[in-house]
């Protein structure tokens, strides 16, 4: 089930209209008007211009660092001589910010990326940051799955990833979607986006139990099967296993609890202490601040220091 519609997944990591090329007939619209709404850098260079190959993928690396304060605009002055010839520029590198559609700054060669980073700082400093916005745009995402409509949910998360795909909370919320929707193969694509260095993520790592919690409850069977196997033997411990795991795939957490919580009152040793591990998987699974996970953690700690 494809919850949304992305191929195999968010790969972008650079917003479409971040970092572009202008030309004479463009430039008013590319800088002049998008500078209203936030400053742009116009780069000015030429094909043949040894210190603009330099300054570009350095610019290039701050201005995507920067997440959307700030766009870059990048002008062949050979091609378009006429606006560089208007503004007086009679050397490049040179690269001019743009602020409410006026110049506003600039600097001249290729300066190190610490230069340029200052320059950016300084351009927009005081401007909110687009942190905050990402930040509101999750929190919409975590209401809308609150709120039992993982679509759209997924729709936001991937929103997220279209501008930064290596969000952490964005790709771990979509790939919970994508478990929630039962679409197990597009959550593995979602969270093999994720760097290895950051797989032990409390978010992805939450995630990544509840995908393998998935798997294990396709193979245990049908719910009604193992509740008339249970009904029939109370002691058939692994029947009542089972059963928690083909319960919390289906979203009845509580009860899940109550059977493992059954197994480890009635024999804490069985399969090697296996009831309390795999209510512990759940926890970890649900979050701390679940209701379930609250109210099994106390029952589980009754039950152990009784």
């Amino acid at each position: 089930m494809t919850i949304v519609e992305q191929g195999t997944g968010p790969a972008a990591t650079t917003p479409p209209d971040l970092i572009k090329d202008t030309t004479t007939q463009t430039f008013v619209k590319d800088v002049i008007e998008e500078s209203k709404r936030q400053p742009v850098l116009i780069d000015f260079w030429a094909p043949w211009c040894g210190p603009c190959k330099q300054l570009t993928p350095v610019i290039e690396k701050a201005v995507r660092a920067a997440k959307g304060r700030v766009k870059l605009v990048k002008m062949n002055i050979d091609e378009h001589p006429a606006i560089p010839g208007q503004m007086g520029i009679q050397s490049i590198p040179a690269v001019i910010a743009f602020v409410n559609g006026q110049p506003a700054d600039g600097f001249m060669g290729a300066v190190p990326e610490s230069q340029v980073t200052a320059f950016i700082d300084k351009l927009t400093q005081g401007m909110p940051s687009p942190e905050d916005d990402v930040t509101l745009i999750l929190n919409e995402a975590e209401a809308a799955m609150a709120a039992g409509d993982p679509a759209t949910a997924a729709s936001i998360y991937a929103e997220v990833l279209g501008v930064d795909a290596t969000n952490l909370t964005a790709l771990a919320g979509l790939a919970r979607c994508y478990v929630s929707a039962g679409a197990l193969e597009q959550a593995k694509q979602t969270l093999a986006m994720v760097p290895e260095s950051k797989r032990s993520d409390a978010a992805i790592s939450a995630v990544q139990t509840m995908l393998d919690l998935a798997e294990q409850a396709k193979a245990v069977g049908p719910v009604t099967e193992l509740e008339q196997k249970v009904a029939a033997n109370p002691l058939d411990h692994q029947s009542r296993f089972d059963l928690a795991v083909a319960l919390n795939a289906s979203g009845k957490r509580s009860e899940a609890a109550g059977h493992l919580l059954d197994i480890v009152k009635r024999d804490r040793k069985w399969d090697d202490d296996g009831a309390r591990k795999k209510l512990v998987q759940f926890f970890e699974a649900w979050g701390p601040d679940d209701d379930a996970t609250v109210d099994g953690r106390k029952r589980l700690s009754t039950i152990l220091f009784s």
